[in-house]
């Protein structure tokens, strides 16, 4: 990456001070840009969700690894819940999706509560293993909460048969596609010998022909996991390599400090065979320092999560784009890779993250307000859909991280906190799932990607042109919705 000529940084910059510059150009489709990242953890888009509470969960997992990324589980989850997670992650078919299941006699009730937990807006009524109904939001309107479900669901639902997905490639998925666009039916059951498998949408069949699943050496989705620096470290690494998680994430606000060189250090004893990723630093003496301690990837960001208050609390941080473009620059001189964790709003973010010189972006709140994130669905009284985020630096989720300590110890550290502790987080009516997300996420890097020259990540890097703008420049940059 280079500067325009005369835009030279005098001070440190974010992602809304910059821009990239066009350049000449030989890519002549946005199909042709490989979004795989080169840092070992096996993604073949570059997004990570970041082990937030109230973003990485089982449904989180496993979808957007079908989709070529990897979610982190957090450190507050006990070691027994995260192998369960991995289990059932790494079970899940690379194609067809999990369903949303209630039995005939379930009330509406129940069905409403589970539906909005997946995007495809609908459950698989099941009896005896096999589909006998299609249930959605639409048939549980006007009815009493109590009735069953078996009054309301639509009976004998088109099914599409797994060995037809799982015949090959581009022609399975666009058998499947036809066979749900010829019955006009969105989203069709799957089974094998008449039960249910999961579930196929047509965007389902769509987006299985344009990424590539992110799998492991057995052909399994893959799932990171997070462990703090307190603690048995050494001990609580070791049951989360147990468990299989294909990326362990050494995490903590501070990330340049003795306690985290040492909890590299446990880590690193055990010898893994996975990739160590730690942070967070903001300074090419902090990647330094924790690449020498063990780290294969530093992640990188203080203060730019929307639901961070570090710099208003303590002034502490730094501006993110030159953050990374410092820290990704040192640990490349070493063989090394960063993530850019945080201050990431819109796909011209990530865009600049990667041409600065990260591998992946980490991505928190923005995914935060999508279907398949761990939290309830709530309406805010206008109709409109939200669910709740925090901080991992809240009192919320420090109660939650000491809830093994005394009362006293616990009441202590709540009175101090760096992090929003409740926020809505609203569901875009045009993008209410993470998969609509990663959509537009990678339609923009691909774009950007095209108008670079670049046909990867790593040419992207090379090649970015970036300027400086002022205020106004990034303004100009923003569309009118609602017209002049």
């Amino acid at each position: 990456m280079r500067f325009l000529p005369g835009h030279a940084a005098t001070s440190d910059l974010t992602y809304g001070d910059v821009f990239l510059v066009p350049s000449r150009s030989e890519v002549t489709s946005r199909f042709d840009v490989d979004l795989t990242a080169v840092d070992g953890t096996g993604t073949t888009v570059p997004v990570v969700v970041a082990n937030m509470t109230a973003v990485a969960g089982r449904r989180m997992a496993e979808t957007v690894a079908r989709r070529g990324g990897i979610t982190v589980l957090p450190q507050d989850v006990p070691t027994d819940v995260v192998a369960e997670v991995v289990s059932s992650v790494k079970a899940r078919h690379t194609v067809v999706e999990s369903a949303v299941v209630v039995s005939p006699h379930d009330t509406v009730h129940t069905a409403l509560t589970l539906i909005g937990k997946r995007a495809h807006g609908a459950a698989v009524v099941v009896d005896g293993g096999r589909p006998v109904g299609v249930v959605t939001e639409a048939d549980c309107q006007g009815v009493d909460r109590f009735t069953q479900v078996e009054a309301v669901m639509s009976a004998h639902p088109t099914t599409v048969d797994l060995a037809i997905v799982e015949q090959g490639g581009l022609r399975g998925l666009e058998a499947a596609f036809e066979k749900l666009h010829g019955s006009r039916r969105k989203f069709s059951p799957v089974v094998r010998d008449g039960e249910l498998v999961g579930v196929l949408t047509q965007v389902g069949a769509l987006r299985s022909s344009i990424y590539q699943p992110a799998v492991d050496a057995q052909g399994r989705l893959r799932v990171a996991a997070a462990v703090g620096i307190n603690g048995d470290v050494k001990q609580k690494a070791l049951e989360l390599l147990e468990a299989g998680v294909d990326v362990l994430v050494v995490d903590t606000a501070h990330g340049h400090q003795r306690k985290m060189l040492d909890a590299l250090g446990a880590v690193r004893s055990l010898d893994p065979d996975v990739p160590v990723v730690a942070g967070n630093v903001v300074t090419a003496e902090g990647t330094r320092d924790l690449i020498a301690a063990g780290a294969d990837i530093v992640k990188v960001g203080v203060g730019p999560g929307a639901m961070c208050t570090t710099r208003m609390m303590t002034a502490v941080g730094r501006p993110q784009f030159s953050a990374v473009l410092e820290c990704a620059a040192e640990a490349r001189r070493l063989g090394k890779h960063v993530w850019a964790d945080g201050g990431v709003r819109h796909p011209r973010d990530v865009a600049l993250a990667l041409a600065a010189g990260a591998s992946q972006v980490m991505v928190g709140s923005w995914f935060a307000g999508t279907h398949e994130s761990p939290g309830d669905l709530h309406e805010d009284g206008t109709g409109r859909l939200y669910k709740e985020s925090f901080g991992m630096a809240s009192a919320r989720a420090v109660a939650a991280r000491t809830r093994g300590g005394s009362a006293f110890d616990r009441a202590r550290k709540a009175l101090y906190e760096e992090g929003i502790s409740s926020s809505r987080m609203y569901l875009d009516p045009r993008r209410p799932g993470v998969e609509d997300l990663i959509d537009h996420i990678t339609a923009g890097v691909r774009s950007a990607a095209t108008y670079v020259g670049a046909t990867s990540l790593d040419e992207l890097h090379e090649r970015a042109v970036v300027g400086i703008q002022s205020a106004a420049g990034y303004e100009e940059g923003r569309p009118l919705p609602d017209g002049w």
